[in-house]
């Protein structure tokens, strides 16, 4: 499924590994990020430094994603 996202430094967990004799490997307690649901990242956005919540905007019937805050648009990353 494609509704889950990486985010570097959040949602981190502990996972307890056994040791392994094949390989060598000791148990320990390894912290690791795991994901999280794409409902509950949020858009940054730059001008305010904050998170956002983005709208729409109809302009000569070109639909476009506007943020709340300020009223800019949204610049697409491809």
């Amino acid at each position: 499924s494609n509704d889950r996202v990486m985010v570097e430094g959040l949602n981190l967990v502990k996972k307890h590994q056994k040791p392994n004799r094949a390989t060598g490997a000791e148990g320990a307690v390894v912290t690791q990020e795991a994901s999280l649901h794409i409902s509950n990242v949020a858009i940054f956005n730059a001008t305010t430094q904050k998170a956002d919540r983005v709208g729409y905007q109809v302009t000569e019937g070109v639909k476009t994603r506007v943020y709340k805050s300020n009223g800019e648009s949204v610049a697409v990353a491809k």
